[in-house]
């Protein structure tokens, strides 16, 4: 009986202690409910206004482009809410080592992918020189041909019959336009 009795207590005292830590938290978790409702409706209209944006900017390319960017601008804002989220509601040092964490993860993947980086940077440059388009002969280090198409990443050009693809950071870097030479 004494025991049972024991057992009871212990209950007891856990329960309260529950109930006593979800009061305490209740205020800050209601803040933290109303940040992320002000904070969905900011990145729903930010998101609305970068993918006008980007429909301006990146004009007649496929929309896989537009799609790629503000799904990656979409995950910086949600990642940020969410650690501001955390903080409000009192988790600060689970924000901060998760903040730590991506940080070196997202610079492990940029390393890894800074080729691919790369080529994308000079796609969009290559993409919006009016002097380098489909149809122009262009010599591009060692090959020379008639530019087929720009992609994001490589470009396709003619040569002889073939088609030779080239990493646009590749040709970015120096490139000549051969119909104006003529």
């Amino acid at each position: 009986m004494l025991l049972l009795q024991s057992g009871l207590s212990l209950v007891q005292t856990a329960l309260d202690q529950f109930v006593s830590n979800v009061t305490t938290a209740l205020p800050d978790l209601i803040s933290g409910l109303v940040f992320l409702v002000i904070a969905g409706v900011f990145v729903q209209l930010l998101m609305w206004v970068v993918k006008a944006i980007l429909k301006r900017t990146i004009v007649g390319e496929s929309p896989v482009y537009r799609q790629f960017i503000a799904t990656v601008i979409a995950v910086f804002l949600w990642f940020g809410v969410a650690l501001s989220f955390l903080s409000i509601v009192g988790l600060t040092v689970i924000a901060a080592s998760l903040g730590t964490a991506t940080g070196f993860l997202a610079l492990g993947v940029s390393y890894a992918l800074s080729g691919m980086i790369k080529d994308a940077v000079a796609g969009v440059y290559l993409l919006r020189d009016p002097d380098f388009m489909p149809g122009d002969t262009v010599k591009a280090g060692d090959v020379e041909g008639v530019v087929k198409s720009i992609e994001l990443r490589k470009t396709r050009l003619a040569v002889d019959g073939n088609t030779v693809v080239r990493a646009n950071g590749d040709i970015e870097q120096k490139w000549t336009k051969l119909d104006d030479e003529t």
